[in-house]
């Protein structure tokens, strides 16, 4: 069974064992191609994306984050980020689909969300937004390619000799 099949309006994608993607021209760290994107059709609604999106990411998280040092750490931020994110996303959805994608660099978790109808609210009008600016090094959105807007936050991995 795959991911696909298990949760069939979700999906992932480039999401290899570091084995697979070796190469002598890339070095040996965790790159770009660490990736795992998710989709959530116009039925399902705010708190039932919030469920599926978290799910999901929960599932593949281990495998996403497996070369970093406190990964179970890194991955509790980030699925508190992306909860926060397609909530709001999800209550002022501007396209049919609510799509999603989570990327690792090893120093940094990108998290992208979209898209709104409007641009990222203040914390003080969605208080879940304290939350994600306590917990990113940096937080924004930008203009998507269906006309709404798409929201990133950057999650950073830390170890403890930091």
């Amino acid at each position: 069974m795959t991911i696909s099949d298990a949760m069939p309006l979700l999906w992932a994608s480039s999401l290899r064992s570091p084995a697979t993607r070796r190469s002598a021209a890339v070095p040996q760290t965790l790159g770009a191609e660490n990736s795992l994107e998710f989709r959530i059709g116009p039925e399902r609604g705010p708190a039932e994306a919030v469920r599926c999106s978290h799910r999901f990411a929960a599932m593949v998280m281990p495998a996403l984050l497996a070369k970093l040092p406190e990964a179970a750490v890194v991955a509790e931020s980030v699925l508190a980020v992306l909860t926060e994110l397609v909530d709001v996303t999800a209550r002022h959805r501007a396209s049919v689909d609510l799509a999603g994608r989570i990327s690792c660099d090893g120093a940094h978790v990108l998290l992208t969300v979209g898209e709104m109808d409007r641009p990222l609210p203040d914390p003080e009008e969605e208080p879940g937004l304290f939350l994600v600016h306590r917990l990113t090094d940096d937080v924004g959105h930008y203009r998507g390619d269906e006309g709404g807007y798409t929201t990133w936050a950057s999650v950073p991995v830390r170890s403890s000799a930091q």
